[in-house]
This record gives structure tokens, C-alpha cells and sequence, in this order.
């Protein structure tokens, strides 16, 4: 995390939807982000705007003004929007209990061993982590 990035995402599933664009292209019109979501989330240009004027409101997107347009740019990553988001559950519906966490993300969706490897590798890492701050 940047010292200037937003420390709290807390969004919405429109929201969400909205900073995918965002992170995915990196800035967008008011009309880039419209067409990204069509048509699967059909929304009036006024809609995103007012999503989108929100969000700035909250230091979590940026514009630029290039003609008549605005141009907005994500200021939170999408990395810290996932690690907010995921605290977030951890805490409101696992307790902080991150064994539990996990044995339910395991449990409850197909894993394959690719993704099970990654899943070792990284205990194994913080295993490591936490072994060099012992010393």
C-alpha cells in the first residue's frame, strides 16, 4: 500500500464493478466504464457518474478533465480493495479464526492441485516469515 492510498474499501457490488474498469484499464470515461459493463450491468451514464463522484468524494478514484469529459483513475488498488474486503468477512463472519477461513474456502469450491501448491507455498512462506522475526 502507497502512503497516499485510501485504507478502507468497504464497497458495493456496483462499486466493485466500477473499479474493475478502473484497475483493468487504468483510467476511463464516465462512457468507457458504461460500454465495460454492458451488457451484463445495462446502467444510465448518470448512474456511474454519481457512483463515480461518490467514490472521489471518498479518495478512492481521481479525475482528470480532458475536454468536456472526466477521465477517473483508481486510487486504491485492487490488491488493498481484496485485503479491506477480506478482513472484513474474516472478522464479521469467521471471528478472526483464519483456520476456519480457509477450511471453508477449501470446503466449499472446487480446488485444484495448482491451486492447493500455491495455497502451501505461501504457508510455507509465512511459516518463514514468522520463524526469521523469532530470531
Amino acid at each position: 500500500m502507497t502512503r497516499d492510498e485510501p485504507t478502507e474499501a468497504n464497497l458495493t457490488s456496483l462499486q466493485l464493478a466500477i473499479m474493475q474498469v478502473l484497475w483493468e484499464r487504468g483510467e476511463a470515461t464516465i462512457t468507457d466504464v458504461q460500454d465495460a459493463l454492458e451488457p451484463a450491468r445495462p446502467l444510465a451514464q448518470s448512474t456511474i457518474a454519481t457512483v463515480l463522484s461518490r467514490l472521489e468524494k471518498r479518495g478512492v478514484v481521481a479525475h482528470r478533465s480532458e475536454g468536456r469529459q472526466y477521465v477517473y483513475r483508481p486510487l486504491l488498488s485492487a490488491a488493498r480493495a481484496r485485503g479491506s474486503a477480506l478482513a472484513e468477512v474474516a472478522e464479521g463472519l469467521f471471528a478472526g479464526d483464519v483456520a476456519t477461513l480457509v477450511s471453508e474456502l477449501l470446503s466449499s469450491r472446487d480446488v485444484d492441485r495448482g491451486d492447493l501448491a500455491k495455497v502451501r507455498a505461501l504457508i510455507e512462506a509465512k511459516e518463514r516469515e514468522l520463524a526469521g522475526r523469532k530470531s
